[in-house]
């Protein structure tokens, strides 16, 4: 580890520490299944584990592991599971009802501190880059170790393994003729590869590991070198015809797993050991774990070549896999004349007018010909054979005569291998080349350069996967931008999935769905599934049948394999959406017979249920406002009908009732409007799922029980001191929550804490940046401090900037603008605070018929100055 940095030394040390937590949970297991069976003793045994894998694992829906996890808890060796595995078994295994009070709460406290530790694990895990600074990692391992010590760890035996004598090779006794035996088998092991004597090798290092007393780095070379062999052994049988011992030789990736991890655990600093786990996982197609082995190596030893070039092929295996590029007609190359039937079918084009215009091209740039003579060769033609090495050698041509289409497709070679040998770096420096050629055709005006846009999007997977380079999503978000503007289809499919996830660019819904849109519209197949589906959640059943369609007309199998049950689930909300409208009918006409009775917890005394069908038809000429109105009073309605026509309510409608109210609450509260007599009604009901969730565990998360927090914060928001502690336990439950941070933000602001306030506010806004009900609270919030008016005036501009034009708060925002300098600056903005009323009375023109006639408290505090700066000034609304 001498030349090793000290940045992967602290990761190293913290994977140790991880390691150590594994059997810290082993034994947690033991000790809870016996807990939970009356007393029975668990035994590591393929028997044990079949059962619990039957009878325990398969039956428990919260129980996620994946297809090798399952397989380790069917061997039934604890030894063998790994902390993902523990975790979940342990977090998420049902609880024997005879448990009692003591013994649930003990268990609680543990599935906190078990949670804790997975978050800390996640995080140490998927640091692609194996590196952790001292001040990071000071406070994991505090965090790490804290929790260790509570389940019974020893801190000072914890403290060893912080000091960099843990990558040294540990004092053993050394048996010399064991040694020089051992070494022996494994150099008649390792001749025995070479020869192709796979089973032999093999043989001959199994000998080798179990002699004793020999260094642990020799067995870890041994192991290292069987597992090999054993990967081999299997490659061998695979692709030999007589496959009678199939069904055995699978299990030969088995073993080897086990051998390349039995070395990995006996020198954790060796990347050799490493890499060798991380083969076996490509091999057996489990490429996110390969990956993460990869790197290790890699962090261990970057100079190897090897190590990087098997990292990049597996990343690209995953990039594959989630665009499903295997199952996109637009990365199987078809054959010329296949090519352009395709064209005549589509667009009407006559092949012959088609192949002249090409011709036509190659006269005006002789290096098209060149490409023209790759593709023929790429893809095949009428008279020419397909032949990979002849294509690289006329995009080389083209490539080094300065054509963009040349050097994409020379790159696409080099990318696959096909006709040269693979290499990721030397397409980077391809794609990187055609990226730097001018978006138009050097001798085409008008033209578009192909193969500039097609290599600005290549250019963004390797860095947002990290192939060949360094990975950097904000240098994929730059690729991507530009591969977009230049009109490749795929680019702008990715970055609107980028808006929507908040990867490297700032979240952004509208701007991922117009992207999306936009992605479809110039041709990309996944694209047009993805912007049928967001149809269809918005109940725009003729968009969502038409992108459909159209995705599975431009040949996306994905779309063409689930079309059934696309249009199963289209025609099933067509058919709900009279139900809809039938429970908006219900409701509003009961809440109508009760009308001024509603509960305290709502402001407005306008009805907006009776308002759904105008707000439809607001919502359908492109009012977001509208749309959101709508959205939340489909699941007011829900919830009311279920209390309308259900005297006494059996769980499962107690629990649909809570989700559809804190759907509406996350949406828009403002339309609940329970009648006064209901409340009661209704908060029972909460507290009885609260109570529920809370016997269940008080530390696991679940939806119902996020939903059931919600309705209760929201239903007793008037209550500050109970909220505000509520609120507090609600944030620490569900960190990504921002609706609790803008419940604390509001009660805190109630409460004049405006300071606490704004600090939730502020949190909030880390998780959603764009979140304009938090931006609105911030602007507010920062005018009742009164520090800093400038900063207020800030944060209002930007809420009218990004929340929709006819959001009902937009008028107020301009008003509470003018007020800030009316109290801070009368003097000098006696114009902008004109200005200010002047576009609030602008925007009150575009709010909906139901926010109107618009109601302010702020305008009587500025009217006296708006008719000091200009008597006759006077704005009537049309």
């Amino acid at each position: 580890m001498a030349n090793i940095s000290n940045e992967v030394r602290n990761y190293f040390k913290l994977d140790l520490l991880i390691s150590r937590a594994c059997l810290t949970l082993r034994n947690l297991f033991i000790t809870r299944y016996s807990l939970f069976n009356n007393g029975q003793i668990w035994i590591d045994s393929a028997v044990h584990g079949n059962n619990y894998l039957t009878n325990v694992i398969s039956k428990n829906k919260k129980i996620n592991l994946t297809p090798l996890q399952k397989k380790t808890v069917d061997n039934g060796n604890t030894n063998e599971w790994d902390i993902s595995t523990l975790t979940a078994i342990l977090l998420y295994s049902y609880r024997p009802q005879t448990l009692n009070t003591n013994e649930i709460q003990k268990l609680d406290q543990e599935d906190l501190r078990i949670n804790k530790l997975r978050e800390l694990r996640s995080k140490v895990a998927h640091n692609s880059s194996k590196s952790i600074d001292t001040t990071e990692f000071n406070q994991l391992w505090n965090d790490l170790s804290t929790i260790l010590v509570t389940f019974g760890d020893i801190d000072t035996e914890l403290d060893k393994l912080k000091d960099d004598s843990v990558f040294e090779s540990p004092k053993q006794t050394i048996n010399e003729e064991n040694k020089k035996e051992a070494l022996l088998l494994n150099s008649l092991g390792t001749q025995a590869h070479k020869d192709g004597k796979y089973s032999e090798a093999i043989k001959f290092f199994t000998q080798a590991v179990v002699l004793p007393s020999v260094s642990d780095q020799d067995r870890a070379t041994f192991f290292s070198n069987m597992a090999a062999s054993r990967v081999s052994l299997y490659k061998q049988h695979l692709y030999t015809v007589d496959n009678s011992e199939a069904g055995d030789i699978t299990k030969e990736l088995d073993r080897a797993l086990k051998d390349a991890k039995q070395a990995r655990k006996l020198w954790e600093t060796w990347w050799k050991a490493h890499f060798g786990v991380g083969k076996v996982y490509a091999i057996l197609d489990y490429h996110d774990k390969a990956i993460n082995s990869f790197e290790r190596a890699l962090a261990l030893d970057p100079t190897k070549s090897e190590i990087q070039k098997a990292l990049d092929e597996s990343r690209i295996i995953v990039h594959r896999n989630s665009r499903q590029e295997y199952l996109d007609p637009q990365e199987n190359w078809k054959i010329i004349p296949e090519n352009l039937n395709e064209l005549k079918e589509k667009f009407g084009l006559d092949p012959e007018i088609v192949r002249k215009d090409r011709s036509l091209l190659e006269l005006i740039d002789p290096s098209a010909a060149d490409v023209m003579k790759g593709h023929q060769f790429a893809r095949g033609n009428i008279d020419v054979i397909q032949d990979y090495e002849q294509a690289a050698k006329y995009f080389a041509k083209a490539a080094n005569a300065g054509n963009a289409e040349g050097m994409c497709n020379l790159a696409l070679l080099f990318d696959k291998g096909l006709g040269v040998k693979k290499d990721h770096k030397v397409a980077r420096e391809w794609f990187e080349k055609a990226a730097a050629q001018p978006e138009e055709h050097p001798r085409i005006k008008g033209m578009r350069n192909i193969g500039v846009a097609e290599s600005e999007y290549a250019l963004r997977v390797r860095y947002f996967e990290g192939i060949s380079i360094l990975k950097d999503l904000s240098f994929a978000a730059y690729w991507y931008r530009r591969a977009t503007d230049h009109g490749n289809a795929m680019a702008t499919n990715s970055l609107g999935a980028m808006y929507l996830d908040g990867l490297a660019v700032d979240k952004n819904l509208e701007k991922g769905e117009e992207l999306h849109e936009l992605a479809a519209k110039r041709g990309d197949p996944v694209a047009m599934m993805t912007l049928a589906e967001m149809r269809l959640s918005k109940n725009d059943f003729e968009m969502a049948r038409i992108w459909y369609d159209r995705a599975c007309e431009s040949g996306n199998i994905v779309a063409q394999r689930d079309r059934d049950k696309f249009i199963k689930t289209l025609e099933a909300r067509q058919k709900n959406s009279p139900a809809v409208l039938k429970a908006m009918k219900i409701a509003t006409n009961y809440v109508l017979s009760f009308q001024s009775k509603y509960s305290a917890s709502v402001a407005s005394e306008h009805l907006y249920l009776k308002d759904y069908e105008m707000l439809c038809g607001y919502a359908k000429r492109g009012s977001i406002t509208a749309k959101n109105i709508c959205r939340a009073l489909e699941h007011f309605a829900q919830a009311l009908n279920i209390l309308l026509f259900c005297e006494t309510l059996t769980e499962e409608q107690e629990n649909i009732f809570v989700h559809e109210l804190s759907q509406c609450y996350r949406i828009e509260q403002i339309v609940a409007q329970i009648p006064a007599h209901m409340h009661k009604k209704v908060s029972n009901i909460i507290q009885r799922v609260l109570s529920r969730c809370k016997n269940e565990s008080n530390f696991i998360v679940s939806q119902l029980d996020e939903d059931v927090r919600v309705c209760y914060a929201t239903l007793n928001i008037n209550s500050y001191g109970i909220i505000e502690e509520f609120v507090e336990l609600c944030k620490q439950k569900y960190p990504k929550s921002v609706y609790f941070f803008l419940t604390s933000g509001a009660v805190h602001g109630f409460r004049r804490q405006s300071d606490t306030g704004l600090y939730n506010i502020n949190n909030g806004l880390e998780i959603e940046p764009e979140n304009y009900e938090l931006l609105y609270h911030k602007a507010v919030l920062l005018r009742h401090i009164g520090r800093d008016m400038n900063e207020a005036i800030t944060a209002y501009q930007k809420f009218i900037k990004i929340a929709p034009k006819d959001h009902r708060k937009i008028p107020e925002a301009y008003y509470e603008m003018a007020q800030c300098l009316k109290d801070f600056a009368p003097d000098a903005g006696m114009r902008w605070i004109q200005d200010c009323y002047k576009e609030g009375k602008q925007a009150e023109k575009l709010q909906l018929p139901c926010f109107l006639p618009y109601k302010s408290d702020n305008i009587a505090f500025i009217q006296p100055i708006i008719d000091m700066i200009e008597p006759n000034f006077n704005v009537e609304p049309d």
